[in-house]
Formats: C-alpha cells, sequence, structure tokens
C-alpha cells in the first residue's frame, strides 16, 4: 500500500513547503498554463460560461479547483498498486483556496462524502492561494440584464438526462445543461443529443456547458491509470455548482435519475462494495447540500425524479414523440464500445446493469411500441446465457434479487438500506424508495421472463 499526496500548484512561483509523512509519495499538480490560465479545461469553461452572461464566484471556482485534485487522484492513483485491500486507497489533498479558514468548516463534509463516493479515505487540506492569483473570477462584464438561464441541469447523455431535458423543455423553461465530455462515445452521444433538442425546441436559447478533463499516465509517480472512476459525479456536480454560482441568484442543480439507480441496492453481497455506485444516492447528495450550505453557496442539488422508475420516467415524458424519436441516440451501456472485438460499433450491450435497466424500462414505457435501441445480445431467449461469462451474470443476479423480492415484498423496506444511510429521509420518503425499488425491479423481471441462465 502506498500514501499519497496531491498538492496543488498555481504557477511556477507557487513554492509554499508543504510537510509531508515519510511513507506519502508526493505529486503536484499544477493548475495553471504557461499564460497564468487555469488548465485542465477550468479556463475554457469560464471562459464558455462568460460568454453566455455567466461569472461563476470565487468559491465556485475554488471547488472546480477542488474537483480537478480530486479527478486527478482518482483516475490516476491505481487501486490495485496502492489500496491496502485491493480498493481502498489513503489519499491527501492540499488545495490552494481564496479563504482556507471557510473551506476548513466544509473539509470534513467532503472528506465523508467523498470516502461514500469512492470508497477511498481521503483527507483534505487547504491553504491560501498566492497573493497575485487571490482573484482568478476577474470583473464581469457590466449588464442590465440578468444571464436568461432559469433552469440549471446535468446532461449526461444517458436516457434519464434526455428525459429530464425534454420535460425541461416542454415546460417552456430555457436550461443550461451541464456536461463532462468523458470518452468519445459518451460526447458523441451528448452532441447528437443537444442538436436533436435544438431541432425540436428552436429559438428557445438553451445552452450546453461541456468539460473535458483527463491527466497524463505519468501524473503520479509509480501508480498506474485508474478506470474505475468512482469519483467522476463529484467533477460532474461541482462543475454545475460552479456555473450556479454565476447567475447571480439562488438555484438548484437537478440531476435527473430514476429511484431504482438513485438508491442502487447490490443484486447480491459481493456488489456492496467496488461494484456500487453511489453517484445520485440520497446521502451523498444531501452531503453536497450540506456542503455548498457550510461555504454559504445558495444553492442545492436536487434529483426530480427519485421516486420514477425509469420506465414511469418514458412514460411520463412530456414529450412522447421526441423521446421515441431520439432515444435510441441516448446512451445507457456501461461499456457500449465492447463490441469493437467483433468489428462492432458504439451500441449497447444489452446485458449490463444499465442495460437491462433501460430494456426493462423502454419495454414498459413505449409499450405496445418496441424498443427501439439496438442492442448486441438482441434476443435475451434465443439460448441460455452462461454465468460463467459476462453476458450471463448480470442477468442471473438480477433474476436472482428479483425473484427473492416477489416472495418477499417487505424485504426492500430492509435493502434500501444497504448501499448507504438514508437518515436524511423522512420515513415517508423512505417507504416511497422501497416502493421504487420494488417497481424497478419488477420492471427488469418483466423482460427476464423465459430467460435462462446457467453455468455453460
Amino acid at each position: 500500500m502506498n500514501r499519497h499526496v496531491i498538492i496543488g500548484r498555481l504557477g511556477a512561483g507557487d513554492r509554499l513547503r508543504v510537510p509531508r509523512t515519510t511513507d506519502e509519495t508526493a505529486t503536484r499538480l499544477e493548475l495553471l498554463n504557461d499564460n497564468f490560465e487555469l488548465e485542465h479545461g477550468i479556463g475554457r469553461a469560464l471562459a464558455d460560461l462568460g460568454r453566455e452572461g455567466v461569472y461563476p464566484s470565487e468559491i465556485g471556482i475554488d471547488l472546480m479547483v477542488l474537483a480537478t485534485h480530486v479527478h486527478a487522484a482518482d483516475t490516476r492513483i491505481a487501486r490495485a498498486i496502492d489500496s491496502q485491500d485491493g480498493w481502498t486507497r489513503e489519499i491527501r489533498l492540499v488545495v490552494p483556496v481564496r479563504d482556507p479558514r471557510l473551506w476548513a468548516t466544509a473539509g470534513p463534509i467532503f472528506e465523508r462524502l467523498l470516502g461514500f463516493l469512492t470508497g477511498d479515505r481521503w483527507t483534505l487540506g487547504f491553504r491560501s492561494r498566492p497573493r497575485r492569483f487571490a482573484d482568478l473570477a476577474g470583473t464581469p462584464q457590466t449588464s442590465l440584464l440578468p444571464p436568461r438561464f432559469d433552469h440549471l441541469a446535468l446532461f449526461s447523455g444517458g436516457l434519464d438526462s434526455l428525459i429530464g431535458a425534454i420535460d425541461t423543455l416542454a415546460s417552456g423553461k430555457t436550461p443550461l445543461f451541464i456536461s463532462h465530455a468523458g470518452e468519445g462515445a459518451t460526447s458523441e452521444a451528448q452532441t447528437m443529443l443537444q442538436t436533436a433538442l435544438a431541432n425540436a425546441y428552436p429559438g428557445r436559447g438553451f445552452a450546453r456547458l461541456r468539460l473535458w478533463m483527463a491527466f497524463a499516465q505519468g501524473l503520479v509517480a509509480s501508480s498506474g491509470g485508474e478506470d474505475t472512476t468512482r469519483g467522476r459525479s463529484f467533477l460532474f456536480f461541482a462543475l454545475g455548482v460552479m456555473a450556479g454560482t454565476g447567475l447571480g441568484r439562488e438555484f438548484t442543480l437537478q440531476c435527473p435519475e430514476n429511484g431504482l439507480i438513485a438508491i442502487n441496492v447490490p443484486l447480491d453481497p459481493i456488489r456492496l462494495g467496488a461494484l456500487s455506485t453511489r453517484t445520485t444516492h440520497p446521502f451523498y447528495i444531501a452531503r453536497w447540500n450540506q456542503a455548498m450550505a457550510a461555504l454559504g453557496i445558495t444553492g442545492r442539488i436536487e434529483n426530480p425524479y427519485w421516486d420514477k422508475t425509469k420506465g414511469e420516467m418514458v412514460a411520463d415524458c412530456q414529450n412522447p414523440a421526441l423521446l421515441r424519436e431520439v432515444a435510441p441516440t441516448s446512451l445507457s451501456c456501461s461499456s457500449p464500445t465492447k463490441g469493437r472485438w467483433q468489428g462492432l460499433g458504439v451500441q449497447h450491450c444489452g446485458y449490463c446493469l444499465p442495460c437491462l435497466i433501460r430494456r426493462g424500462s423502454l419495454a414498459a414505457g413505449f409499450a405496445p411500441a418496441p424498443d427501439p435501441t439496438v442492442y448486441t445480445l438482441d434476443d435475451l431467449t434465443a439460448r441460455p446465457l452462461n454465468t460463467r461469462e459476462s453476458e450471463g451474470v448480470q442477468i442471473r443476479s438480477f433474476q436472482l434479487a428479483i425473484d427473492r423480492l416477489r416472495r418477499r415484498p417487505s424485504l426492500a423496506q430492509l435493502l434500501i438500506h444497504k448501499p448507504g444511510p438514508l437518515a436524511d429521509e423522512s420515513p415517508a420518503r423512505q417507504t416511497a424508495l422501497a416502493d421504487v425499488y420494488r417497481r424497478g425491479m419488477e420492471e427488469v423481471g418483466q423482460i427476464l421472463n423465459g430467460v435462462r441462465t446457467r453455468p455453460l
């Protein structure tokens, strides 16, 4: 096991000595380019927002700087090499901010939410920016009119975020969508969906903020890259909150996600840790709102679809004709390029966990019309599926979990607590979460009727 410390630096002249222990590997994270502009996509994002009349606050920029440290550590410190148990890493970040005393109050909250999100042990330290970079936001251009956006939402390119975007535009709002580009297939899906929405709602003036952030393989010495990216949603949320601080008023950042995935009950015991993501879990969102309040940010994060299954989101979409037209472009698959070895392009595999939930939702929400998505494994009932191979593992896990829930529906009230604490949720909301979990699992169960799985 190796302990790591990532130390952010604002320019070559930023030489403040940061004490470290003898067993820590230190990595210098340069935050400025040669023109003294913020690196790693932040400067470009600020410029793009400025062209829209949106000027984030210093605290908003500090939040993105913190997210840059988190993303660098999460994607460049290898779990296999540097963890103590094959998963858990010990990571310390030293982040230059404008007001370290203010950030010190929020630091423990961020440590807790990051630990919950990634399963690692995080320690956050904050120090003052060099004096010449005390103001990074700059002076906003004067305008008599506030930014035109009256809605702020994450836009990932998945089916849920597509439905959220359609519902927003259908309600007459002017949204600013927030995207993290990620790998090529995801970025392409986002761009194609944005074009389709612009064509469907011409002259509406909505926009999309897009960030691309990646780090060189050799950033962290003696460690390889890491592809689990459990901390990616921290970057996504931070980008949205930074934009929100530039709207000049109280804001709500919406993260559209169906209730089944948001609560994300593990299908079996082995999925409880490393394989169970928590990107929109209620506990995670509650900690974000707590941290924002500690920083004095007048905004909050909400999931407007927390009590709906994915199929119910499809069925209730405010523009069903548009959704049927563009749904095939949305990307839900956990690994949409894994068919390349078969000579296939980007498409849904049809058997990973997100694909199965998608299949269940479109079968339920579009009925009696068929699901228009192209799947590599098109017919789940054509032959027995091998549980020793990836195509059968997820399906068998779903079958076992669904069968258990059908036999004992009351288990839902207990199972929803497995992924994380729900102390922030009222008893009524906990009951609703258990109900959406049951309904969501049953949606998947309907498409698995007649599907045969066994070790082959």
